[in-house]
């Protein structure tokens, strides 16, 4: 991913808005996301790689 943080997304987990550029806290975003979709999914993708993480973790449990 570029280094253009100016210009990547992220998602705000406080207020649940998309931001272009770092406005934001470091722990208040997630990101960077490319587009300002990617980032507003934020919350799904998250979730989603939760769950594949805990599914990998409990093969590897076995």
């Amino acid at each position: 991913m570029s280094e253009d943080t100016e210009h990547q997304f992220w998602y705000n987990m406080r207020t649940g808005a998309v931001e272009e550029g770092m406005q934001s806290t470091s722990k208040e975003r997630v990101g960077p996301f490319a587009t300002r979709d990617e980032a507003a999914h934020a919350l799904e993708k998250l979730r989603a790689n939760s769950a594949k993480w805990a599914e990998e973790e409990a093969a590897n449990d076995r």
